[in-house]
């Protein structure tokens, strides 16, 4: 008989904790635990919330007849950590004073690591985080921008992007380390990347370069930018919310940034929302185009991902511009539980050397 494994899997969000426990591959149990506002309010940086949220996921726990003396893993949703390799990671003192202090930014999904770790040492079973955004296997040639200030960094939706590679590699019979994609992940935030045998090697996101999203404004013409940004009529913190803060995108042209509200107003005859979601289908074509030359067009498919991939009447108009380059492959979804659930297993099964941040950091 296979051995069996509990696992605790984490993914707190800015108001929420997402829990799931996994007896092997099977879900037990999931649930989406909401945090007031007024909560989270009461601690000064998103570490101080860490025993509040433990304390609520323990609860959980028990509520579900379980101790963590049960669990056989804790994982964690990765946060903004130095730049590493993809992978499965142990938890290391060096990685919690990252995730504490937020290397590359503060974000709730810092908590995720810090969490599993608090949880695990009670039990004395490992704790894992597994491809945070900040994995970067970008190729040298990739980092250059136009000027040495201002190298382009991989900031990624890597969980779910090597997910669905992965995913789609078994479907296939597709060796993971030998293949090569396109993977759109499409959500609030978007990601275009460039996977090649199993490593993102060059992407665009909506924080920088891609396609404007639901909420964000993606690549904006640099001279313009530079313009309105020493125009006096925007604060620094005004400026971020305009173009990567919540109110770019879909909510700057069309004051939502509900994909399904969009496609509600097209049905009703809206022509302005149909335009604007034209446009974001081909700038989006724009950027999977580019990321396919990355690999030379050499690609046994292109992937879209997240939840936006659910929206026929984007993918449709993307699979139109696209598909003469490789078969447009859809995996709607962010199935991030499921994710690092799945890092967890490889390692507790020995199916994947559970990797050393210390060691890894590569800047």
């Amino acid at each position: 008989m296979a051995d069996e494994y509990l696992i605790l899997v984490l993914n707190p969000g800015s108001t929420s904790t997402k829990i799931s426990l996994f007896l092997n591959e099977e879900c037990l149990a999931t649930e989406n635990l909401s945090h007031s506002v007024e909560e989270i309010k009461q601690f000064p940086t998103i570490f101080d919330q860490k025993d509040m949220r433990t304390e609520v996921i323990l609860k959980w726990l028990e509520k579900h007849n379980y101790k963590i003396n049960d669990l056989s893993a804790v994982v964690g949703r990765g946060g903004l950590l130095r730049p590493i390799p993809g992978g499965t990671y142990k938890v290391t003192d060096m990685m919690l004073e990252d995730l504490k202090i937020g290397y590359q930014g503060q974000h709730a999904s810092n908590l995720g690591g810090i969490i599993a770790n608090s949880i695990a040492k009670q039990a004395n079973i490992p704790a894992y985080i597994v491809d945070p955004v900040s994995v970067d296997e970008y190729e040298n040639v990739a980092r250059i921008s136009g000027i040495p200030e201002i190298p382009r960094k991989s900031l990624v939706h890597a969980l779910n992007i090597k997910a669905v590679t992965r995913k789609v590699c078994e479907d296939k019979n597709l060796a993971y380390d030998n293949s090569g994609f396109v993977v759109a992940h499409l959500g609030g935030g978007i990601t275009v990347a460039s996977v090649k045998n199993g490593r993102i090697i060059d992407s665009v996101s909506a924080n920088d370069e891609s396609s404007f999203s639901p909420e964000r404004t993606g690549g904006l013409p640099v001279g313009s930018l530079v313009e309105i940004a020493y125009s006096g009529k925007y604060t620094y913190a005004e400026l971020i919310r305009k173009t990567i803060g919540g109110q770019g995108g879909f909510a700057a042209y069309l004051g939502t940034n509900d994909g399904r509200e969009v496609n509600r107003r097209i049905d009703a005859g809206d022509k302005r929302a149909e335009f604007i979601l034209e446009a974001m289908a081909y700038q989006l074509s724009k950027d999977i185009l580019a990321m396919s030359v990355v690999q030379k067009g050499r690609l046994n498919g292109i992937i879209l991902t997240g939840g936006l991939a659910y929206n026929q009447k984007l993918t449709d108009l993307i699979t139109e511009r696209v598909s003469f380059v490789a078969p447009v492959i859809l995996v709607p979804g962010e199935n991030e539980m499921l994710a690092l659930m799945q890092g967890a297993l490889r390692a507790l099964r020995g199916e994947e050397e559970p990797k050393l941040y210390d060691n890894e950091v590569l800047v």
